[in-house]
């Protein structure tokens, strides 16, 4: 069974690009070829300039990656998961300190740096893990289903502070997100994917001139239909997946 076919679509370095899909659309899988969890059978990709496929390691270092389970250490402190990830990455000692301390500044997280993860909440655990994914400087984030499952203050919190980040570092945000509202609010640019195939493309406004929708969740049921989909990914092995990988 083919999970994406002809899938050809561009980020451009410095912006915030939505891909959306219903479950099950593909989209999963693309994301896996892009951060090299997954090599493609045919076609070509380029991360900065760099194939997947052949320049693994080089393509990883450039990227951060959020997935959409948990992924933090709940008996290690704030402070304890951002400096394991940095040492992973080796980030200089210095540069590494001088960083999460910024970063949990910005995340309003400082005060809680010596917190063990387990006592926080769900939107802060969200907002640590994002802080650690800007850790290493990458030139692109990969945020998959970043808000799911929290309420419209942290929601709207923690995208002002992805985009802070956006501006002033020029990181690509690369996102997945079922909350139209929210693609709408913080993406420039779109791609929808259905059936492994890439059915739309442009910005919220594009999207809804050419299925002459009012809003954008009507322009994606138009483009995508409104048949209910089983999620085949399972996001506990992609991670699991992901951390073998670094161990090779």
């Amino acid at each position: 069974m083919t999970a994406v076919a002809g899938v050809s679509f561009d980020v451009a370095a410095g912006e915030i690009f939505a891909f959306l899909g219903p479950n099950g659309a593909g989209k999963t899988t693309t994301i896996q070829m892009l951060t090299t969890l997954v090599a493609p059978v045919s076609g070509t990709i380029r991360i900065d300039g760099l194939d997947p496929a052949t320049h693994a390691a080089d393509v990883r270092r450039r990227f951060g990656i959020v997935f959409q389970d948990p992924s933090l250490d709940g008996e290690l402190t704030a402070w304890e998961n951002m400096e394991i990830h940095g040492v992973l990455y080796h980030v200089p000692r210095r540069t590494r300190h001088e960083r999460i301390d910024r970063l949990l500044t910005l995340f309003e997280l400082r005060d809680r740096r010596d917190s063990y993860v387990k006592t926080f909440s769900g939107g802060m655990k969200r907002r640590l893990e994002i802080a650690r994914g800007f850790l290493h400087t990458p030139k692109i984030l990969f945020l998959d289903e970043p808000t799911l499952g929290l309420d419209p203050q942290s929601r709207n919190q923690l995208w002002t502070h992805v985009k802070s980040l956006n501006e002033t570092e020029r990181v690509t945000v690369f996102l997945t997100t079922h909350y139209m509202d929210e693609a709408e609010r913080v993406a420039g640019r779109m791609a929808i994917i259905d059936h492994g195939k890439i059915v739309a493309q442009g910005s919220a406004a594009d999207l809804k001139q050419q299925t002459k929708t009012e809003s954008l969740e009507q322009a994606f049921l138009a483009l995508t239909g409104t048949t209910i989909r089983d999620e085949r990914a399972d996001p506990a092995a992609q991670l699991r997946q992901f951390a073998k990988m670094w161990r090779r």
